[in-house]
């Protein structure tokens, strides 16, 4: 017969798991400042991006290749003044994908001058556990950096092909 003490500590594990799931996507009825704290608290090092119309987002930047991969996934929130940057080794096509990432994003290509070469936007997030479920968006033109924003914000600040950003 199991010890009163482990007994609850196993009832307490077994309550967590039914009342807050056992997934780490976005709960309903979170609070959605709480959450976007959370997810932006321990932003790593940043830069302004300055969109067409003189809008700024402070995209933090993914040079390595871990952070790359890691990009955006399981972030709940994205902030319409937060974004992320990814800043390439070469000058290449640069396929992006949605596996593990819960917000839309627009998504935006540019060359070494800093000119937006192409835009996926409104990307829908990937909602499959199979990696081999999600597509591929964009790359069709080489790239060096890649901007992700909100869903939305590019159209609503003038971010079109061939636009220069600045940061």
């Amino acid at each position: 017969m199991p010890k009163p003490r482990r007994l609850l500590s196993v009832a307490l594990v077994v309550v967590s798991a039914i009342g807050f799931g056992c997934d780490s996507s976005p709960q309903a009825g979170s609070n959605a400042a709480t959450s976007a704290a959370a997810d932006w608290a321990n932003m790593g090092p940043s830069r302004v991006v300055t969109l067409p119309d003189g809008f700024e987002v402070t995209a933090e930047l993914k040079v390595s290749d871990q952070e790359r991969g890691q990009g955006m996934m399981y972030r709940s929130t994205l902030p319409l003044d937060k974004g992320m940057l990814f800043v390439f080794d070469e000058v290449i096509a640069q396929p992006f994908w949605m596996y593990n990432t819960y917000v839309p994003l627009d998504i935006i290509w540019l060359d070494d001058t800093q000119t937006v070469v192409e835009i996926s936007a409104n990307t829908p997030p990937c909602g499959s556990r199979d990696a081999r479920d999600c597509p591929n968006f964009g790359g069709s033109v080489p790239a060096l950096y890649v901007l992700e924003i909100a869903a939305g914000q590019a159209a609503l600040h003038g971010v079109e092909v061939g636009s220069r950003l600045k940061f």
